[in-house]
């Protein structure tokens, strides 16, 4: 089972707001998740985010895969620094 830390599309038409979830790559978009391990709201001014660091950690150490756009949510957010940290820690 490959595991993906993805965002489920939530809210109205032309009002998105999405949630960064833990999913089997199988399940659909908006389908059957793991855990949720964040929000993301880029409607408001300015953006908002909200990333629990030690889950997404926890997932990466355990091999889930970020999907292009949360992998450059994480960047952006030093988590992926933290997880390369502490790979190496161990």
């Amino acid at each position: 089972m490959s595991v993906k830390i993805r965002m489920k599309r939530m809210g109205s038409k032309l009002r998105p707001f999405y949630r960064l979830v833990v999913a089997d790559s199988r399940s659909p978009r908006d389908g059957r998740f793991i855990e949720q391990v964040g929000y993301y709201n880029p409607i408001s001014q300015p953006e908002e985010i909200k990333l629990d660091d030690d889950k997404i950690v926890e997932w990466l150490n355990k091999g889930a895969q970020p999907s292009d756009t949360v992998r450059h949510l994480l960047k952006q957010h030093g988590i992926m620094q933290k997880f390369h940290e502490s790979k190496f820690t161990k």
